[in-house]
Parts: C-alpha cells; sequence; structure tokens
C-alpha cells in the first residue's frame, strides 16, 4: 500500500501536472499584492457579518466601493489630462484594484447613519491621492483620511470592539495579514508600530500593577490588529527607505499611546496615523529609498496613479 501511494505521488511530480503546478506557483509569486488585500479584506468583510453579526448594510458596501472606483477614474483621467509629461501614460486601471481596497477598508472600519456619509468618506479618500501628493506620490493613506475627514465633518464614527477578543480571529488576522506583508515588503513597519505601541503599553500597566491579562486584553483588539497590518503599512504612502519607515511608525506608535491614555481620544491609532503621514515626505528626504510601485515589472508602472 505504501509503495502503491509513493509510486502515485512520484508519477505526480514527474507527470504532466508538475509543469502546470510550477507554471501556477510562479502566477501566484508575480500576482499584484493588492488582489491578496482585496480577497483577505473581502473575508474580513465575510467574517463581521457571520461571526460578529453586524448590522452592515449590503447596498451600502455596493455603494460605498462605487463611489470609491468612479473617483478614481474621474482623477485619474482629469490628473492625466492636465499632466502634459504623462499624458502619454496608458491610462491606469490598476488604480481600481487601489480603489477597491481602500472601499473595502471604508466598509470594514467605519460606521454612518447615511449613505451620503460614506459616499463623501470615499471620494474624500480617493481624492486625497491625487491632492496630497510629493514626487509623484501621496503620503496619506486614503481609507485612513477618509475615515478621519468623516469622522470631522459628517455623522460617522469607528467601532473599536466591534470584533471582540476572540483568540481565532486573532489568529485569523495575523496570518492573513502576514501573508500580504510578505508579498509587499512591509512587515517592517508592522512590527515597529505594534512593538513601540506594546512596549509602551506594558510599562504603563507595569506601573499601574495591573494583571497582565489587562495587558492582554488592550493589545488583542481586531481593529488595532487590522490597523498594525493592512493600513499603517500601505506601501504607497509610507516611507521608501526601511530605516525611514521604523522610525515613523515608531512615531506613530508613540503618539498613539499618547492619544489613547492620555488625550482619551477614540480610535487613537487612525488619528495618530492621519497626523504623521505628512511626516512620510520628512522621513523620505532623511533615508533614501526606492519607491515602491505595485506593478514595477510592467512598463507602464513608472508612474502610477494608485
Amino acid at each position: 500500500m505504501e509503495q502503491s501511494i509513493s509510486g502515485f505521488w512520484g508519477r505526480f511530480d514527474q507527470g504532466r501536472w508538475s509543469p502546470h503546478l510550477t507554471k501556477l506557483t510562479t502566477k501566484l509569486s508575480n500576482a499584484d499584492g493588492r488582489i491578496y488585500q482585496i480577497l483577505f479584506l473581502s473575508i474580513f468583510l465575510g467574517l463581521g457579518v457571520i461571526a460578529r453579526d453586524w448590522s452592515l448594510s449590503w447596498s451600502r458596501v455596493g455603494i460605498t466601493l462605487s463611489a470609491c472606483g468612479f473617483t478614481q477614474v474621474f482623477f485619474a483621467l482629469l490628473y492625466q489630462r492636465f499632466n502634459s509629461q504623462d499624458s502619454a501614460q496608458r491610462f491606469p486601471f490598476s488604480g481600481l484594484l487601489s480603489a477597491l481596497v481602500t472601499g473595502l477598508s471604508l466598509c470594514l472600519l467605519l460606521r454612518a447613519n447615511s449613505d451620503l456619509t460614506m459616499i463623501f468618506a470615499a471620494f474624500t479618500a480617493i481624492a486625497s491621492k491625487f491632492i496630497f501628493r510629493f514626487n509623484q506620490k501621496h503620503w496619506f493613506n486614503p481609507a485612513n483620511f477618509g475615515i478621519a475627514i468623516a469622522l470631522l465633518f459628517g455623522s460617522a464614527w469607528i467601532s473599536p470592539g466591534q470584533w471582540g477578543h476572540d483568540l481565532w480571529l486573532m489568529v485569523v488576522f495575523a496570518s492573513l495579514g502576514f501573508a500580504v506583508l510578505g508579498k509587499v515588503g512591509r512587515w517592517d513597519t508592522s512590527l515597529a508600530f505594534f512593538a513601540s505601541y506594546a512596549a509602551l503599553e506594558g510599562i504603563r500597566n507595569f506601573y499601574l500593577g495591573w494583571e497582565t491579562d489587562v495587558l492582554l486584553h488592550r493589545l488583542s483588539s481586531g481593529s488595532l490588529l487590522l490597523f498594525a497590518l493592512f493600513m499603517i503599512t500601505d506601501p504607497r504612502s509610507t516611507p521608501n527607505a526601511r530605516l525611514g519607515r521604523i522610525f515613523w511608525a515608531i512615531l506613530v506608535g508613540i503618539i498613539s499611546f499618547i492619544f489613547q491614555n492620555y488625550l482619551f481620544i477614540s480610535a487613537a491609532p487612525f488619528w495618530a496615523l492621519f497626523v504623521c503621514a505628512p511626516l512620510s515626505v520628512v522621513f523620505d528626504r532623511l533615508f533614501v529609498g526606492s519607491r515602491f510601485g505595485w506593478l514595477s515589472k510592467r512598463p507602464f508602472a513608472q508612474f502610477s496613479l494608485t
């Protein structure tokens, strides 16, 4: 029996399927990282509705994603029309993938009383990529910008506790998150932020004489993990150089800690990122590194409106 199984796998390995498996593996390794983000964020959205019983309207999800897509197309065409140096550039259809990532992030994190507020958040999120730019790079994370503006001017809010503290959800977040970070090469940003924030929370927890369970409870929030794995790690708005990203992420962690524990600001990490986002330009000047491109291997990817 063992010999027959061994013989089967030997023929399978050396047979006609081997080239196809090799080809599939190569395609997956070269796939656009945003495809992985879209897949995993969609899984999270489904988990939120099924496992956490969110009262989320699927029509609102469709409206938010559509608003992001239409805004991306509008500004991409407008930007190319008034920038003659890029007029020969093909229309960046790849930017729609980024718009979809932004839309899913808004649906996961932002709650609002009306569809108009979500449309407003989607519009400002995508528009920020084209307005706040330096050296062909936007410095705000689009979803973070849309959330911050909606919180300031719309009837919207973030529910940090909507994911609860279930261990299996944390494992899913971490597993899928690190898969994406390995693809886009931004694990250093996530670890630097989480390590600095957790260290400060640990020092405070020890100083106040609290049990370790309190610290673990504060660090096991689903919203915090989503932020650390999928928002602060946006490769198009973080500093280019690794050392610059590490220092920048530590700064975001420190400000998040201050906002959370001394200014008592709800959703502190999101506001800390919003405040620190423009500083990525400064870190790019201090630490030189190559600019990230989703489609760096393709000829039209030298300039990307994503």
